[in-house]
């Protein structure tokens, strides 16, 4: 009987070759953004900022939480203080 040889080459280290290694990305410029003076929303932004460090994966769950974070400042009594005290 004939039989049929598995028509997928082998990987490179199965082959005696060694496993390929890809190069290290390089790294990224941080994200640029401008403080808009309220706290809550800059330390949004500032978590934003570092997604180009973090591999793709986590980026769903920065912009997840950032989105969170951001409906809840939105939702919030606004601060007196932060307004000079005057009311609409």
């Amino acid at each position: 009987m004939d039989q049929v040889a598995d028509a997928t080459p082998p990987e490179p280290h199965e082959a005696g070759g060694a496993p390929s290694v890809e190069p290290a990305p390089e790294p990224r410029a941080p994200i640029d953004y401008e403080p808009t003076g309220v706290e809550s929303v800059d330390r949004v932004l500032a978590d934003v900022a570092t997604i180009a460090d973090r591999p793709v994966g986590e980026h769903v769950e920065v912009f997840e939480r950032a989105h969170e974070q951001l409906r809840r400042a939105l939702d919030a009594q606004p601060d007196p203080a932060s307004h000079g005290g005057q009311g609409a």
